[in-house]
């Protein structure tokens, strides 16, 4: 077999292997939730939102020495071992009984999320540095993983209970993952060939890139590009249920097409990056991204204001008041009523939630409420009715899911961008350097959440998570230019 379909094939199979990685790392946001809601177990919410964020905290960290061991041992052992090894606690997943069984497992089986290390490194031995964007862009498509567990899970657990009728058979899933992991272990290790980087490093220097600051700015933009898309697949679910009254199903099915088209067009980052530069790739990927979540700072909302009153144009007493007129003397006042049905349960506003279509700009109604009862004795110039002006903005699903669809390709293109970036300025030292970015990327997966239900609690207001994402955006890009006028001056 020639040079380049070997490497093509090792390509192949160690993007597969990370897909199938990916979708054992995910599957306690499926299983978990489908258990919970079935009444197996009654967990609180906390207890749930660490058997959610173990798995991915576990991967995170442990990318750094998988990446490390990868430089060391080769990728075609290490990627190997993290199958095999995540298949042991996936399948005791189905024995467990309780909180503590579960978390445990979750620590083992957590370590799949540092596949990505050990791939990144194994893949750019097999490619000249000018190919090496196209080929980490393939490899990182492997994240489709995700979206994989949370389309197909959800419908096997539907199957193996028997609708939920059957709860007992939720049990056979984590057999299912583990199976499929095993089966991977093998292909991997029959279909791949051991290699390792030609110039044999010691610790010490394999660590020694961790001391330079351009490492930990790409780790803050893989930790906007990659963590905050792992933290919205799955923010985006309560999202949309809380602010669109979608059914989770619903909801799912949209957080879906948020993640997984960012997994595919991530072959499509690497090959710009080798084109234009993965700097010029990445400074527009965190632009557009700026762009759309500005757009998105405007919460779905509904405002009361002071509009313009009814006041008395001379003194007397009040006669009668009813929601459409008042007398006072012998001058009658006529009020504005409020649009519509005045029912609060079917319109707010008076728009129909149900049947209000395509509203792209805030709507408004106004009404006069009166502001005095019979028999009350008025002043010239007092106010007889109140004004209110109502403003609703509908934050159409729409429109918000296309922005949020373009935010999702623009990070799938961006997590790209930056190991492209590693592969140019530390080309021996793919998988170190690409560790400890990962690690930073892995942790904003995790604390994302974390933030994001911060704000929500402190502001009362969902979008406060896209105006979070947007001051990182920036950061990112003033770092990004910083480093681009550093470069220019030390070249003049």
């Amino acid at each position: 077999m020639n040079g380049a379909a070997l490497s093509n094939r090792i390509l192949m199979l160690n993007t597969l292997a990370f897909m199938v990685c990916f979708a054992a790392w995910m599957i306690n946001g499926v299983l978990v939730t489908f258990l919970v809601n079935n009444g197996v177990f009654d967990w609180s919410p906390v207890q749930i939102g660490w058997l959610l964020g173990i798995p991915v905290l576990v991967g995170s960290v442990s990318r750094l020495p998988v990446g490390i061991l990868t430089d060391k041992f080769g990728g075609k052992w290490v990627m190997a071992a993290i199958l095999f090894f995540c298949a042991i606690p996936i399948f005791f997943l189905s024995q467990a009984n309780g909180f503590t069984s579960f978390l445990l497992l979750s620590f083992g089986f957590g370590l799949a999320g540092a596949s990505f290390a050990a791939g990144v490194a194994y893949t750019c031995l097999w490619y000249p540095q000018k190919k090496q964007g196209t080929a980490l862009g393939i490899f990182g498509a492997g994240n489709m993983g995700a979206a994989l567990t949370t389309l197909l899970a959800p419908i096997t657990l539907t199957k193996l209970t028997n609708n939920a009728t059957d709860i007992e058979g939720w049990r056979t899933l984590p057999k299912l993952y583990a199976a499929l992991l095993v089966l991977m272990g093998i292909i991997f290790l029959l279909g791949t060939k051991h290699k390792v980087p030609q110039v044999s490093k010691t610790l010490r220097q394999r660590l020694s890139p961790l001391k330079e600051s351009r490492v930990w700015r790409f780790g803050l933009y893989y930790f906007l590009v990659f963590g905050s898309f792992v933290a919205l697949a799955q923010w985006l679910i309560p999202y949309y249920v809380n602010v669109y009254s979608l059914s989770i199903v619903s909801a799912g099915f949209m957080a879906t097409a948020f993640s997984l088209p960012a997994g595919i067009v991530r072959a499509a980052g690497g090959w710009l990056a080798d084109k234009v530069g993965a700097r010029m790739v990445l400074i527009r990927v965190l632009a557009i991204c700026l762009v759309c979540m500005i757009f998105l700072f405007i919460p779905r909302m509904e405002i009361q204001a002071p509009g313009q009153g009814v006041m008395a144009n001379k003194p007397g007493i009040v006669n009668s008041v009813s929601s459409n007129e008042i007398v006072v003397g012998k001058d009658t006042y006529f009020l504005q009523s409020k649009t519509g049905d005045s029912s609060e349960v079917t319109i707010r506003f008076g728009i129909h939630h149900d049947q209000e279509g395509f509203l792209f700009l805030p709507t408004t109604t106004f009404h006069q409420v009166p502001n005095v009862k019979k028999g009350d004795e008025v002043m010239k110039g007092e106010l007889l009715a109140r004004g209110v002006t109502r403003i609703y903005f509908q934050a159409n699903k729409w429109i918000f899911s296309s922005l949020v669809f373009i935010i999702g390709i623009m990070m799938g293109v961006g997590g790209s961008a930056v190991y492209k970036y590693i592969s140019d300025y530390y080309s021996a030292n793919v998988g170190t350097v690409g560790g400890i970015v990962g690690v930073l990327g892995g942790l904003g997966g995790f604390f994302g959440p974390i933030v994001f239900g911060y704000l929500l609690k402190v502001t009362g207001i969902w979008t406060s998570c896209w105006m979070f994402l947007a001051a990182l955006a920036i950061i990112c890009i003033v770092l990004g230019r910083l480093a681009i006028r550093d470069i220019v001056n030390k070249s003049n």
